[in-house]
């Protein structure tokens, strides 16, 4: 079952205003999420807020929910390492 993606306000504003290579990559990996957003492989569970994940690609993550009664991801950042936690 392949999962809709929904980008929060911050998430969309980062996205845009990145170069073309991360914003491609990043975007890979959106599309791995919407395939399977509970793999191991791509995804952990975060710690500090329950029911949300986080996908680590270099030094960029992104946070999510998953939202199985609309069968939907909701990125709710996409974020340097270091700036990712703060304001969840």
């Amino acid at each position: 079952m392949r999962y809709g993606g929904e980008l929060s306000h911050r998430a969309a504003k980062t996205l845009k205003n990145l170069d073309q290579t991360t914003k491609k990559r990043l975007q890979a990996r959106i599309d791995e999420l919407a395939l399977d957003p509970l793999s191991p492989n791509v995804s952990k569970p975060l710690i500090m807020v329950v029911g949300q994940r986080y996908s680590r690609l270099g030094d960029w993550r992104i946070i999510y929910e998953i939202q199985e009664s609309s069968s939907n991801i909701y990125i709710v950042t996409i974020q340097p390492r270091g700036k990712a936690y703060r304001k969840l």
